[in-house]
């Protein structure tokens, strides 16, 4: 998006968080109650509130904004979103299991992506009262004060969150490291990163656009980098939505990781 389009994001950017938090707060009020739900795909949980908060982020944001494409787990896939500059990507409720189990470690995430790379993010967690803001350029808040993800190079395992098997290749021994505990939702996890609380987090691949284009954009604008393991820049919203390995950490610590996997692609 060109510095001229500066009115449209200030514009779009009320729009989001105004959404996604009347979204939260849907998918809150609805929290611990009996609810449907199902298994899509192989395994993938889905329940009544999914829909429900899908129904109303698609009729906030896609009313005010026709002409911008829309990708979301819990809609039909449109490939017109492919010939949009412009489209929202959406995950109602990312930790679908953690909600239903009623875990607090779940959220609504959405993103404005602007060829292939998101400009705009909020990712509200309502059951822990937490909303994570970034505006391409502009920096990351939550709650409204800013983040920052934390510097250094060292190699702290308690303060690391992914698949442990993974994680475990950076361990001189390759064995024997505890984790931080598991964060069912990867978008809470990857901004747990951009606050500082966790030094450094993975997705251990399969991971959607809708699981990551908003998290992503609050990692790099809390000074933190998140990329394919490879180094490789993520895109989003295109015709594969589905992504590999990936790692998000502080610029000095990520730069350290993805060097120590480069160097040893085989292990």
């Amino acid at each position: 998006m060109a510095d001229a389009d500066a009115e449209v994001l200030t514009r779009e950017a009320a729009l989001l968080e105004v959404a996604v938090r009347q979204a939260g707060e849907l998918a809150l009020s609805l929290f611990r109650t009996e609810l449907k739900n199902w298994i899509k795909g192989a395994s993938s949980p889905v329940s009544e509130a999914d829909i429900a908060v899908n129904d109303l982020l698609e009729r906030k944001l896609r009313s005010a904004t026709p002409d911008y494409g829309w990708l979301s787990e819990e809609s039909a896939d449109d490939e017109a979103r492919l010939g949009k500059p412009l489209a929202w990507i959406v995950d109602p409720i990312d930790g679908t299991r953690g909600y239903l189990a009623g875990r607090e470690d779940w959220c609504v995430s959405a993103a404005l992506v602007a060829d292939a790379s998101p400009v705009l993010a909020a990712v509200f967690a309502p059951a822990s009262k937490e909303f994570f803001f970034a505006i391409r350029g502009q920096g990351a808040t939550r709650n409204g004060v800013p983040i920052r993800a934390t510097g250094g190079t060292d190699m702290d395992f308690s303060r690391m969150a992914g698949p442990k098997p993974l994680v475990e290749r950076l361990s001189p021994s390759g064995e024997g490291i505890t984790l931080h505990p598991r964060i069912g939702s990867l978008a809470l996890r990857l901004c747990r990163v951009a606050q500082g609380n966790l030094d450094a987090a993975f997705a251990g691949g399969q991971s959607r656009d809708w699981d990551l284009a908003a998290a992503n954009l609050i990692v790099h604008e809390a000074n933190g980098r998140m990329t394919a393991l490879s180094g490789d820049t993520i895109l989003y919203n295109r015709r594969e939505v589905a992504h590999g390995v990936l790692v998000a950490a502080g610029r000095d610590r990520h730069a350290s990781i993805v060097s120590h996997f480069r160097s040893r692609p085989s292990l």
